[in-house]
Protein backbone atom coordinates (compact mmCIF):
# COMPACT_ATOMS: atom_id res chain seq x y z
CA UNK A 1 0.00 0.00 0.00
CA UNK A 2 2.90 2.31 0.75
CA UNK A 3 4.22 1.95 -2.82
CA UNK A 4 0.78 2.76 -4.25
CA UNK A 5 0.59 5.99 -2.22
CA UNK A 6 4.11 6.92 -3.25
CA UNK A 7 3.33 6.33 -6.94
CA UNK A 8 0.08 8.34 -6.71
CA UNK A 9 1.99 11.19 -5.07
CA UNK A 10 4.60 11.11 -7.86
CA UNK A 11 1.86 11.21 -10.52
CA UNK A 12 0.15 14.10 -8.73
CA UNK A 13 3.44 16.04 -8.55
CA UNK A 14 4.11 15.39 -12.26
CA UNK A 15 0.61 16.65 -13.08
CA UNK A 16 1.04 19.82 -10.99
CA UNK A 17 4.46 20.51 -12.52
CA UNK A 18 3.04 19.95 -16.02
CA UNK A 19 0.19 22.39 -15.37
CA UNK A 20 2.63 24.99 -14.03
CA UNK A 21 4.84 24.62 -17.11
CA UNK A 22 1.87 25.04 -19.45
CA UNK A 23 0.70 28.12 -17.51
CA UNK A 24 4.21 29.64 -17.65
CA UNK A 25 4.52 29.02 -21.41
CA UNK A 26 1.07 30.55 -22.12
CA UNK A 27 1.74 33.60 -19.92
CA UNK A 28 5.23 34.44 -21.13
CA UNK A 29 6.17 32.63 -24.34
CA UNK A 30 3.33 31.62 -26.70
CA UNK A 31 -0.44 31.54 -26.74
CA UNK A 32 -3.25 31.02 -29.21
CA UNK A 33 -5.99 33.33 -30.46
CA UNK A 34 -9.09 33.15 -32.60
CA UNK A 35 -9.48 35.82 -35.27
CA UNK A 36 -12.76 37.71 -35.05
CA UNK A 37 -13.94 39.73 -38.04
CA UNK A 38 -12.90 40.41 -41.61
CA UNK A 39 -10.27 43.15 -41.18
CA UNK A 40 -7.26 40.93 -41.98
CA UNK A 41 -8.69 39.19 -45.05
CA UNK A 42 -7.35 37.67 -47.24
CA UNK A 43 -4.40 36.86 -44.94
CA UNK A 44 -6.56 35.78 -41.99
CA UNK A 45 -10.26 34.97 -41.94
CA UNK A 46 -12.99 35.10 -39.32
CA UNK A 47 -12.63 32.17 -36.88
CA UNK A 48 -9.06 31.30 -37.95
CA UNK A 49 -7.00 30.11 -35.01
CA UNK A 50 -3.42 31.34 -34.76
CA UNK A 51 -0.28 30.82 -32.69
CA UNK A 52 1.10 34.03 -31.14
CA UNK A 53 4.63 34.31 -29.81
CA UNK A 54 5.21 36.83 -27.04
CA UNK A 55 9.00 37.04 -27.38
CA UNK A 56 9.27 38.38 -30.95
CA UNK A 57 10.94 41.66 -31.81
CA UNK A 58 8.18 43.47 -33.72
CA UNK A 59 9.15 44.65 -37.20
CA UNK A 60 7.47 46.20 -40.24
CA UNK A 61 4.73 44.03 -41.77
CA UNK A 62 4.48 41.69 -38.77
CA UNK A 63 0.95 40.66 -37.86
CA UNK A 64 0.32 41.38 -34.18
CA UNK A 65 -2.35 40.89 -31.55
CA UNK A 66 -2.87 43.82 -29.18
CA UNK A 67 -5.23 44.89 -26.42
CA UNK A 68 -7.68 47.58 -27.51
CA UNK A 69 -9.12 50.33 -25.36
CA UNK A 70 -12.52 48.62 -25.01
CA UNK A 71 -11.13 45.44 -23.47
CA UNK A 72 -11.06 43.63 -26.83
CA UNK A 73 -8.02 42.23 -28.57
CA UNK A 74 -7.29 43.11 -32.20
CA UNK A 75 -5.18 41.61 -34.98
CA UNK A 76 -3.50 44.01 -37.44
CA UNK A 77 -0.36 44.43 -39.53
CA UNK A 78 2.45 46.71 -38.29
CA UNK A 79 3.07 49.44 -40.86
CA UNK A 80 4.92 52.02 -38.77
CA UNK A 81 7.50 51.64 -36.00
CA UNK A 82 8.60 54.43 -33.64
CA UNK A 83 10.22 57.25 -35.63
CA UNK A 84 8.71 56.23 -38.99
CA UNK A 85 7.10 58.69 -41.37
CA UNK A 86 4.12 57.03 -43.11
CA UNK A 87 2.13 58.05 -46.18
CA UNK A 88 -0.10 56.51 -48.84
CA UNK A 89 -0.37 57.84 -52.36
CA UNK A 90 -2.27 56.15 -55.21
CA UNK A 91 -2.39 52.83 -53.32
CA UNK A 92 1.35 52.87 -52.67
CA UNK A 93 2.80 52.77 -49.16
CA UNK A 94 5.77 54.96 -48.30
CA UNK A 95 7.74 54.44 -45.10
CA UNK A 96 10.35 57.13 -44.49
CA UNK A 97 9.83 58.32 -48.10
CA UNK A 98 10.66 54.87 -49.55
CA UNK A 99 8.07 52.86 -51.44
CA UNK A 100 7.27 49.58 -49.68
CA UNK A 101 5.62 46.66 -51.49
CA UNK A 102 2.57 45.00 -49.94
CA UNK A 103 2.25 41.66 -51.77
CA UNK A 104 -0.40 40.43 -49.32
CA UNK A 105 -2.82 42.95 -50.91
CA UNK A 106 -2.42 41.64 -54.48
CA UNK A 107 -5.40 39.30 -54.24
CA UNK A 108 -7.66 42.35 -53.93
CA UNK A 109 -6.62 43.76 -57.32
CA UNK A 110 -9.27 41.67 -59.12
CA UNK A 111 -12.02 43.20 -56.97
CA UNK A 112 -10.79 46.77 -56.99
CA UNK A 113 -12.29 49.40 -59.23
CA UNK A 114 -9.34 50.76 -61.25
CA UNK A 115 -10.55 54.32 -60.55
CA UNK A 116 -10.63 53.85 -56.77
CA UNK A 117 -7.85 53.44 -54.25
CA UNK A 118 -7.98 50.40 -52.00
CA UNK A 119 -6.19 52.39 -49.31
CA UNK A 120 -7.12 56.06 -49.30
CA UNK A 121 -4.37 58.64 -49.70
CA UNK A 122 -3.07 60.05 -46.42
CA UNK A 123 -0.06 61.41 -44.62
CA UNK A 124 0.55 60.50 -41.00
CA UNK A 125 0.53 64.11 -39.81
CA UNK A 126 -2.84 65.01 -41.32
CA UNK A 127 -4.37 61.88 -39.82
CA UNK A 128 -2.79 61.83 -36.36
CA UNK A 129 -1.30 65.28 -35.79
CA UNK A 130 2.18 63.74 -35.64
CA UNK A 131 4.57 63.61 -38.60
CA UNK A 132 6.30 60.49 -37.21
CA UNK A 133 5.24 57.49 -35.16
CA UNK A 134 5.94 58.51 -31.54
CA UNK A 135 8.26 56.54 -29.24
CA UNK A 136 6.70 53.37 -27.77
CA UNK A 137 3.90 53.44 -30.37
CA UNK A 138 3.03 51.53 -33.56
CA UNK A 139 0.93 52.40 -36.60
CA UNK A 140 -1.16 49.39 -37.70
CA UNK A 141 -3.50 48.63 -40.60
CA UNK A 142 -5.78 45.71 -41.41
CA UNK A 143 -5.14 43.95 -44.72
CA UNK A 144 -8.79 44.49 -45.70
CA UNK A 145 -8.29 48.25 -45.92
CA UNK A 146 -11.87 48.96 -47.01
CA UNK A 147 -13.40 47.54 -43.82
CA UNK A 148 -10.76 47.73 -41.11
CA UNK A 149 -10.86 49.77 -37.95
CA UNK A 150 -7.17 50.50 -37.51
CA UNK A 151 -4.69 53.31 -36.89
CA UNK A 152 -6.45 55.46 -39.47
CA UNK A 153 -9.27 55.66 -36.89
CA UNK A 154 -7.77 55.04 -33.45
CA UNK A 155 -4.29 56.38 -34.29
CA UNK A 156 -1.34 54.73 -32.58
CA UNK A 157 -1.06 51.52 -30.54
CA UNK A 158 1.03 51.53 -27.36
CA UNK A 159 3.80 48.93 -27.63
CA UNK A 160 2.99 47.83 -24.07
CA UNK A 161 -0.44 46.67 -25.34
CA UNK A 162 1.11 44.25 -27.83
CA UNK A 163 0.37 40.64 -26.88
CA UNK A 164 2.67 39.20 -29.53
CA UNK A 165 3.32 38.37 -33.15
CA UNK A 166 1.16 35.95 -35.12
CA UNK A 167 3.49 33.16 -36.21
CA UNK A 168 1.19 30.62 -37.84
CA UNK A 169 -2.41 29.67 -38.48
CA UNK A 170 -3.31 26.23 -37.12
CA UNK A 171 -7.03 26.19 -37.92
CA UNK A 172 -8.62 25.53 -40.31
CA UNK A 173 -6.31 22.62 -41.01
CA UNK A 174 -6.54 23.16 -44.79
CA UNK A 175 -4.65 26.45 -44.30
CA UNK A 176 -2.70 25.58 -41.18
CA UNK A 177 0.72 25.60 -42.82
CA UNK A 178 0.57 29.33 -43.55
CA UNK A 179 3.53 31.10 -42.01
CA UNK A 180 3.58 34.86 -41.54
CA UNK A 181 7.14 35.84 -42.25
CA UNK A 182 8.12 39.09 -43.90
CA UNK A 183 11.53 37.99 -45.19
Amino acid sequence: MNNVKKEMLEWLMALVIGILIVMFVRMFIVTNYEVVGQSMMPTLHHKDKVIVTKLSKIEHMDIVIFHGDQGEDYVKRVIGLPGDKISYENDELFINNKKVEEPFLESYSAYKNPNDNFTGNFELEEMTGSNRVPPDKLFVLGDNRISSMDSRYFHFVDTEKIVGEVQARYWPISQSTTQFTTE
